[in-house]
């Protein structure tokens, strides 16, 4: 079985859309998304330097961005999606990437909502200044305990190791001083606020006005949610999800659990993939995986659905069971 991920937050980094924009169409898309949102999201991905990508009102509609046209590379329908993938999900923004491609959401709407998102969490991180940062190793009973001694929140549940705290810029800076006993390091993130914690609350209630008479549809794919990594069927809980998890954590790590639960044997990143990867080849040793960096990353992508979907038509089920 094949699911398709999408990346969250911080995967991105200057020029990473330039070598898409080679590709039949995907400049014009990008174009008339860029018209739509009102954000010159071709600028933003091929000529933006570091500082200008990590403002949350760019960097989550150039994520989204970049995850559906990767994706769309390998999978041009959602039809195509709905023969083809067991299960889809994505990293915190990476949800309204994975909301599209399982077909609750259009890409345009998709992007529309992305726009109100980063603006909504930029606006809410401006009050007060938040961060987070990423610990590496560590037991989760000793690094859960220490976080809430700082006053911090683990606001996303990775797995395979790894916890992103989030709080004022006072509380991680303390948490780089002194980190839970066993962590081998403390990262900053390349964040403007402190995601997926009460202090992005405003944010939610943005989100609450712009979903409120959004048409959606069931999703036609498996979508495994970061609320609690179970899979969602109905379109309208699928997006007071995504609208909720604003200001809740993130469990990736039950959302690979739930892969493992479904028998994943193949996951593929859309761009910028990596992250993703990365933490399923430590959580789910066997499974193939492959990140879509560049365009030079499609054919063993298209090789990689070939030999899944072989493999379960061998096996007399459908790659969706």
């Amino acid at each position: 079985m094949l699911v398709l991920v999408a990346p969250g937050q911080g995967a991105q980094t200057p020029g990473f859309l330039t070598p898409w924009l080679d590709l039949p169409g995907v400049e014009d898309r990008l174009r008339a998304w860029s018209d739509a949102i009102d954000l010159d999201l071709v600028h933003y991905g091929t000529k933006a330097d570091e500082e200008e990508i990590r403002d949350t009102a760019v960097a989550q509609p150039l994520l989204v961005a970049s995850a559906l046209l990767s994706a769309r590379q390998l999978f041009a329908t959602t039809d195509a999606v709905a023969a083809q993938v067991g299960a889809t999900a994505g990293h915190s923004v990476g949800e309204l990437a994975a909301a599209a491609l399982a077909g609750t959401l259009t890409d345009e709407t998709a992007m529309a909502l992305v726009r109100r998102r980063g603006q909504a969490m930029a606006e809410a991180a401006a009050v007060t200044e938040t961060g987070m940062a990423a610990l590496l190793g560590g037991d989760e009973a000793v690094v859960l305990p220490h976080l809430e001694q700082l006053g911090l929140t683990a606001a996303n549940v990775n797995g395979a190791g790894q916890i992103v705290a989030a709080g004022t810029a006072e509380q991680i800076a303390a948490l780089v001083e002194n980190k839970p006993e066993g962590t081998r390091r403390v990262v900053p993130l390349k964040v403007a606020g402190a995601f997926h914690t009460h202090h992005m609350a405003p944010a939610v209630s943005a989100l609450e006005s712009a979903t409120a008479q959004l048409a959606v549809a069931d999703p036609h794919t498996r979508y495994v949610s970061n609320k609690d990594g179970q899979p969602v069927s109905s379109g309208q809980e699928l997006v007071r999800r995504l609208v909720g998890q604003v200001a809740n954590p993130v469990r990736w790590d039950l959302c690979m659990e739930t892969f493992k639960e479904l028998g994943v044997t193949a996951l593929i990143e859309a761009a910028p993939g990596g992250t993703l990867t990365g933490l399923a080849k430590r959580a789910l040793p066997g499974v193939r995986t492959l990140a879509l960096k560049t365009p030079d990353d499609l054919d063993a992508a298209r090789t990689l659905i070939a030999d899944t979907t072989s493999a379960a038509a061998a096996a007399g089920s459908a790659p969706a069971e």
